[in-house]
């Protein structure tokens, strides 16, 4: 049997490519295996170090099926873009692509949860430091992935606490803007969402 990163395999009981189209499902299943296993992906994008896949999803058969019953799978954003699987919006800080902890979501949502820690620096999530002012700044992505500036400060703390007011409202209005298209476990995570300075 071949396996695909070592790991995922096929049965070849559901199908890969339909009209010579490789299938949704696929693409999302071969993606998946390769973030997490395949080391030269490693090497362009760390954050997926020490990430793994259950094993009923290293079965294409299973992910298969699991994606059919899925709130999100099979929908697109208004600018055309396929829903994304994310596996840390139900789990805090995960690493495991599993059924019960990944869900579909529209691609402004997932990428407002995007850390980007190697571009971060020293300072706290949301803040840099102004040597010409001698300040700390604040600033945050707004749903529309527009990068607002929330305002100077004279301590650091006081730049991440705009950062993390701003930034777990946009977080609300996203879950409420799409709640009646997303999973009810990921409207529930957004309300929910704390924005912590260890992020």
């Amino acid at each position: 049997m071949n396996l695909i990163c070592g790991v995922g395999f096929n049965d070849k009981t559901r199908p890969t490519s339909i009209n010579g189209k490789i299938t949704k499902e696929y693409k999302l299943w071969s993606s998946m295996l390769h973030r997490c296993y395949d080391k030269k992906n490693h090497a362009i994008h760390p954050a997926y170090i020490g990430c793994s896949v259950s094993d009923n999803f290293k079965n294409y058969s299973y992910f298969y099926d699991w994606c059919q019953n899925q709130t999100g799978f099979g929908n697109f954003d208004e600018d055309g873009k396929d829903w994304h699987l994310d596996k840390d919006i139900l789990v805090r800080d995960n690493k495991v692509y599993s059924e019960d902890n990944c869900v579909f979501v529209p691609c402004k949502i997932n990428m407002l949860l995007v850390k980007r820690y190697s571009a971060r620096g020293i300072y706290p999530i949301g803040v840099t430091y102004s040597k010409k002012n001698r300040k700390f700044l604040a600033h945050c992505t707004n749903y529309s992935g527009v990068k607002e500036s929330l305002g100077c400060f004279s301590k650091g703390i006081d730049a991440f606490l705009a950062y993390k007011t701003f930034k777990e409202n946009v977080l609300k209005l996203a879950a409420f803007w799409n709640e009646s298209k997303i999973d009810q476990r990921a409207y529930n995570a957004l309300m929910s969402y704390e924005v912590s300075i260890a992020d």
